[in-house]
């Protein structure tokens, strides 16, 4: 068993699931990994409950395509207009364009993740890794939910997209960092440290997702690799490709939702709901119900 979950040191646990348990975690992926929960608690904690093995940091990382499919797909006028902007300023040597500087903005503000992600990716991916264990999950679900917590509290949500820079842009990436720690979610860090910046919670929401677009691309890419450099079995990529399809699809919707929830209330929902899981986990480790 040891043997079907680690493939040249890479937790790959989800080949042991099979295709059927795999698409239902591709649902709880698709959801959990654009909403700012945590999709790693929730790929964790799921499987526990249901006594499923843990699908492994593998199947997490490699989702992000189908995350990456999710945003481009809702912000296809905003990815287009980027990119076809962008170009167009290159060709006019127009480089104070906003959409060129914006674009440039982004790819200056993955930078730290990158870095950091290379340092500690022996870490973070190797089989039985420290921190994908539930109490750390469980510990950064909580500290999030008080710091999503403070910007819903403190910040006054008035600033527009239009009105960022630079350094909005660099304390966002940093804060994109945090996200290496299973529990903290990407979308969760970046959308708290843009509501700390003052923007609406919406705009906020559209600034972490296009923000961290290089970054899904990256990880999702290099776990591919990843995948590939350690000879992963044709059934392997069947049952991974079922979980891409099924995540795309629940991803879409959950950036939909999200979206239009944003526009209306506020993500204290949010913030119950992290504390609340994180208390779960930690609690269901000490009394022996979690494993």
């Amino acid at each position: 068993m040891a043997a079907e979950a680690c493939t040249q040191g890479l937790d790959t646990g989800f080949i042991e699931l099979g295709a059927a348990k795999v698409a239902v975690l591709g649902v709880v992926q698709g959801i959990s990994e654009l909403l700012p929960i945590s999709s790693t608690a929730h790929m964790r904690i799921v499987p526990a409950l249901l006594g499923w093995r843990d699908p492994g940091s593998a199947f997490s990382a490699a989702m992000q395509l189908a995350a990456l499919a999710a945003v481009i797909s809702y912000f296809w006028r905003d990815f287009a207009g980027l990119v076809s902007g962008s170009v167009n300023a290159v060709w006019r040597r127009d480089f104070r364009d906003w959409q060129f500087r914006f674009t440039t903005w982004i790819m200056l503000a993955t930078l730290p993740l990158v870095v950091f992600g290379v340092l500690l990716s022996k870490t973070l991916n190797t089989c039985g890794s420290p921190l994908r264990s539930l109490y750390v999950i469980g510990a950064a679900c909580i500290v999030m939910s008080l710091l999503l917590a403070m910007a819903e509290k403190f910040c006054k949500h008035r600033r527009t997209l239009d009105h960022v820079s630079l350094k909005d842009a660099m304390l966002v990436g940093l804060a994109q960092v945090g996200a290496l720690i299973p529990g903290v979610s990407r979308s969760g860090s970046t959308l708290t440290a843009a509501m700390f910046l003052d923007l609406k919670r919406d705009e906020a929401a559209r600034f972490s997702f296009l923000l961290g677009l290089p970054a899904i691309f990256l990880a999702g890419v290099k776990e591919l690799y990843e995948l590939h450099h350690a000879h992963l079995s044709l059934d392997g990529w069947m049952i991974l490709g079922v979980g891409l399809l099924v995540a795309s699809i629940s991803a879409f919707a959950a950036i939909w939702s999200l979206m239009k929830y944003l526009e209306r209330f506020s993500s204290w929902i949010f913030v119950f709901y992290r504390f609340a899981l994180g208390v779960v986990l930690i609690a269901g480790v000490s009394l022996g119900w979690l494993a």
